[in-house]
């Protein structure tokens, strides 16, 4: 059945309690106090803003302000972007973070000198990983966010195709910095740090635009159409140049100045972490279509 007429007040109950028991979320929409009831049954209560009693507008999680239906969608297209972005600030952060781990956890159990030092790690959190993680909360979403098929209710945030992104990326991050270190340890300890710090910190920088989207390439969705994250990104790599050349920083963040051959060095790693998120995608968007065509088929 598509359409119930003049239905009863209990009878909206039962049908939302009928959807939900379904494993569908049932949204439902009124505008007088006898339509209260299924709207507080409901996944999510709409009442009408200009129509509305106060008894429904209190008992609904959302107001249509304008009475229009097609507001509706507006909203979910919203709540989408919205739990989308949230996903895309949690695997960002979570991947930096589980990588630094990784780096100093496998320095120590090598018997190497540290690759990262305290001051590091504190701008590395504040500036290269908080400023484009806040960028990523403001992304449009992708072009065909209404066209994906909703998410199962009961799917957490941190699911199986995030924690397969955290432990590539874990890997590639940890892999290239660590090979930094290692390249420029005959300069010297703080030269090693230095050229580790700087791998870091721009493969970061650079991994922020591959986090703009989950399943879309960084140049399909257009690298450079989020200037939240190019002033981020901007303002960030500036404070790292100065970290790394300006001299009087240098003794408080145990950096010292790279040559154009130590860049050059570094250079593939620090492109390597992106270029695995790339292929990651590529590879969970080739199983996420295979697993349409098997349904529809």
């Amino acid at each position: 059945v598509d359409v119930y007429a003049r239905v009863s007040p209990a009878h909206k109950v039962k049908i939302v309690e009928a959807l939900k028991a379904n494993g569908h979320v049932a949204s439902m929409t009124g505008d007088g106090v006898n339509d209260a009831p299924a709207l507080k049954r409901a996944s999510i209560g709409v009442a009408m803003g200009i129509t509305g009693t106060d008894v429904t507008k209190e008992t609904a999680d959302m107001v249509l302000t304008d009475d229009n239906y097609a507001s509706i969608v507006s909203a979910i297209e919203q709540g989408r972007i919205i739990y989308s972005n949230i996903r895309k600030f949690v695997y960002y952060l979570i991947s930096c973070n589980m990588a630094e781990i990784t780096i100093l956890l496998v320095a120590m159990v090598a018997g190497w000198p540290l690759p990262l030092v305290a001051i590091q790690l504190l701008v590395l959190n504040l500036l290269t990983d908080g400023a484009p993680a806040l960028a990523l909360g403001m992304e449009k979403g992708d072009p065909d966010i209404m066209q994906q098929r909703p998410r199962p209710v009961t799917e957490p945030i941190i699911n199986r195709e995030m924690i397969i992104g955290i432990a590539v990326q874990t890997v590639a991050i940890s892999t290239a910095v660590l090979i930094a270190f290692r390249l420029g340890m005959p300069g010297g300890e703080t030269h090693a740090r230095t050229m580790a710090f700087a791998t870091l910190s721009i493969s970061e920088l650079l991994r922020a635009y591959t986090s703009r989207s989950e399943r879309y390439s960084v140049f399909a969705i257009g690298p450079f159409t989020n200037k939240w994250m190019q002033w981020a990104v901007l303002a960030s790599f500036v404070i790292l140049m100065a970290i790394i050349y300006v001299p009087f920083l240098d003794p408080i963040f145990e950096t010292t100045f790279l040559t154009l051959t130590d860049w050059m060095e570094m250079l593939p790693l620090i492109l390597l972490p992106s270029v695995a998120a790339e292929a990651n995608k590529w590879v969970l968007r080739r199983m996420s279509e295979k697993d349409q065509e098997a349904r529809a088929g």
